[in-house]
């Protein structure tokens, strides 16, 4: 009897061993079964980050310069294949009174234009609050001085003033520097035009405008000069003001230019680099 005692007793034990041994391989299976989940993803998730790395090239690559600034007429020219009967319009002075109501004008015609803004019409919260909607409106913002000198008749330090006090304010406004610049009077020194290359801007001038003669302070009589110039002509850079004469013509120099057979040269598209 004692020997069948110590026979069940060592069976009882071998049992319980056994039992152990199976819960901690169960243990043990939880516990790697996460990791090996994870392994499996990651795969898929590398999938994942080289189609996004892939995406992202094609977004550089669909970002190439379709056009380029001529600086002896101040027009663009197309690179490869883009549209050769495209002009350019530009707006000065903004955002003054009818900037916002111009930007408004032109998202609702599908119309890309550069905004040239001045420091002196950021200095409110409401007018830096205009310069944020043209922004998000989808317009280019450009850098037309601080307070609109002539910048020949001014230092060199005070032209530095000029030029950097309104890239300072945009960045602030809009998180980024302007890609443009356009000199009051479109008159240039060779200090401003090294300052606006060191600062990685565009510099450019214009093909014609006419919003600051007086006979052309008329809607009807702008859109007419402005459709019908001789001055007209693939890749014309188009000057316009933040002017309320300007601003009532707007839609009528859209129509009668794409009438024309015109599109507009988005500035998005515009090589940066002289």
């Amino acid at each position: 009897m004692v020997h069948m005692k110590w026979l069940i007793l060592a069976v009882g034990i071998s049992l319980l061993a056994a039992c152990g041994d199976e819960q901690a391989e169960t243990a043990d299976q939880k516990e790697t079964a996460p990791t090996e989940e994870k392994a499996k993803e990651t795969p898929a998730e590398t999938e994942n980050a080289n189609e996004a790395d892939s995406a992202q090239a094609e977004e550089v690559a669909e970002a190439e310069p379709q056009y380029r600034l001529n600086p002896a007429t101040w027009g663009v020219e197309p690179i490869a294949d883009a549209p050769a009967e495209a002009v350019l319009l530009t707006i000065d002075d903004a955002p003054d009174k009818h900037a916002v109501e111009m930007a408004t004008t032109l998202k609702e015609l599908d119309v890309p234009a550069i905004f040239f803004v001045n420091g002196h019409f950021l200095d409110s919260d409401e007018e830096k609050e205009n310069l944020r909607k043209i922004h998000d409106l989808g317009f280019a913002i450009g850098n037309h001085t601080q307070t609109h000198p002539n910048l020949t008749t001014i230092s060199d330090e005070q032209q530095k003033e000029e030029i950097l006090a309104v890239n300072e304010t945009v960045e602030q406004v809009i998180g980024e520097k302007p890609k443009f610049f356009r000199a009051p009077h479109g008159a240039n020194t060779d200090f401003s035009r090294a300052l606006v290359q060191q600062e990685g801007m565009l510099l450019m001038n214009w093909s014609y405008g006419y919003d600051w003669e007086k006979q052309y302070m008329d809607p009807a009589a702008l859109t007419d000069i402005m459709v019908n110039t001789e001055f007209l002509r693939n890749g014309s850079n188009l000057l316009m003001h933040d002017r309320e004469w300007t601003a009532a013509a707007l839609p009528g120099i859209v129509e009668g230019l794409q009438a024309k057979g015109y599109t507009f040269v988005d500035p998005q598209e515009i090589e940066l680099e002289q």
